[in-house]
This record gives structure tokens, C-alpha cells and sequence, in this order.
């Protein structure tokens, strides 16, 4: 049975950005937002690891530009630590550019938004991704796309050959699920999960769970999907 609303614990959120007018304004739009929590804040990459630390929320808003530690290099250190293994970060920029795209999410991000967009859309992502999604704004699919067929070699690479296992496991991949609900659809052990989506990496030649789901809708490997339970956010 699922707990009413009044029952179920805030998505706890810090937010980071070097800008104090915008980082105010995310905190005021976030709090006013029945179902979350800002937990933290800073203006600084270092200052924001050590908000995480302290605070382990379930999502960071990590802006890009930043003085000292960038964006992108506190999301890789995020995802580094064991400890923080469930904090799940989405990158917010001003610039929409496909560097900070690409290495944002080569990183371990779980999502990338410009920061003009809608305040609705914005709550919308944050519930999504606590929730497991991976929530990429208008037109971050192709750039990921475009950027991945730039960097492949001209010889073209036969798709990897797939046991009904893998299939299934990438197949919940792409859906968003995190490797708890990918083993807990499979009925298999968290750690089994987490080989075969060791070897799927290895497979697809990509750095992260996001890039080897675009990889995997992009190349067809997977064909139609079976089923919209757990739909996902790649726009």
C-alpha cells in the first residue's frame, strides 16, 4: 500500500551556483514545492562537496561555471565516493553547449537543463530524477547523439551480441530504473546488476549508464520498447 503523501519523506535537494540571485531563486522556488526539501547550498564546486558530504541528499541542481572547482569536476568527484553512491546530480547552465553537455554526463550526471527553463519543468526533473530518470532538456538528446557519432571511429563496430540477461538488464536501463529496481524487477542481486552493467559499458564503449542508454535507443540494438511502466525522461 502506498504511504500518503503527508508520510512520504521530502526529495532532499542542494543547490549549487556561483550566482546568489539565482541560487536564492532556486532555493525559494524548490522550498515552496510541497514534497522537497533544500537541504544545502554553495557557491563553490569545493564548498559543494562538502555540503554533500554532510548532507547526502537524494539530488544536487549543480551549475557548471563556477570559480575554483568546476561543475563538471564536483559531479565526477561526487560519483567517485562510495558514500555518495545514491545522490544523483542535475547539471543546470546557462550555456547550452556540447561540451558541458557531453562532459556533464560523461561525469555521471543523471540529467542536463539550461537554466531558462519553466519552473514547472524544473520541479518536474527534480522528482524525476530522485526518482531514478534520466532527464535531458530539448535537443540534449541529439547533441549527445551527434557528439557520439564525431568521436566514433569511421570503421564501423558490429553491435555487441547480447544475452537474453543483458538485454533485459539494458532494456530497464534505458526505462531509467536504478540497479535496486533493475535487480528487484529481475529478481536478481543488486551486485549481479551492477556486473552486467559493467560489462554493457565495456560493450557500447561509453563512460556511464546515461551515455550507454542513448547509445543503446540511438543504435537500435534493443528495437521497440516492450513496455511505458517506467517511462523516460530524455526530453
Amino acid at each position: 500500500m502506498t504511504p500518503p503523501p503527508e508520510q512520504i519523506p521530502p526529495i532532499r535537494v542542494v543547490v549549487v551556483d556561483d550566482q546568489d540571485l539565482v541560487r536564492a531563486g532556486f532555493v525559494a522556488l524548490l522550498e515552496a514545492e510541497p514534497g522537497i526539501s533544500v537541504v544545502g547550498q554553495a557557491s563553490r564546486g569545493d564548498d559543494a562537496l562538502r555540503v554533500v558530504r554532510r548532507t547526502v541528499p537524494d539530488v544536487v541542481l549543480m551549475d557548471v561555471r563556477m570559480p575554483g572547482l568546476d561543475g563538471i569536476e564536483a559531479v565526477r568527484r561526487i560519483r567517485a565516493e562510495a558514500a555518495l553512491e545514491r545522490v544523483r546530480v542535475l547539471v543546470l547552465t546557462t550555456f547550452g553547449l556540447d561540451e558541458y553537455v557531453y562532459g556533464a554526463l560523461r561525469a555521471g550526471a543523471r540529467g542536463f537543463l539550461v537554466k531558462d527553463t519553466a519552473p514547472e519543468q524544473l520541479i518536474a526533473a527534480v522528482h524525476q530524477v530522485a526518482g531514478g530518470a534520466v532527464v535531458l532538456g530539448e535537443g540534449v538528446v541529439d547533441r549527445v547523439v551527434a557528439e557520439m557519432l564525431r568521436t566514433t571511429p569511421a570503421v564501423s563496430r558490429p553491435l555487441p551480441v547480447l544475452t537474453p540477461r543483458e538485454r533485459d538488464v539494458l532494456r530497464l536501463l534505458t526505462e531509467g530504473l536504478t540497479n535496486r529496481q533493475i535487480a528487484s524487477r529481475l529478481r536478481i542481486g543488486e551486485a549481479t546488476v551492477k556486473t552486467y552493467v559493467s560489462r554493457l559499458l565495456l560493450a557500447f564503449e561509453v563512460e556511464s549508464r546515461v551515455l550507454l542508454a542513448v547509445r543503446a535507443i540511438e543504435s537500435g540494438v534493443l528495437g521497440p520498447p516492450r513496455s511505458a511502466r517506467a517511462e523516460p525522461c530524455w526530453r
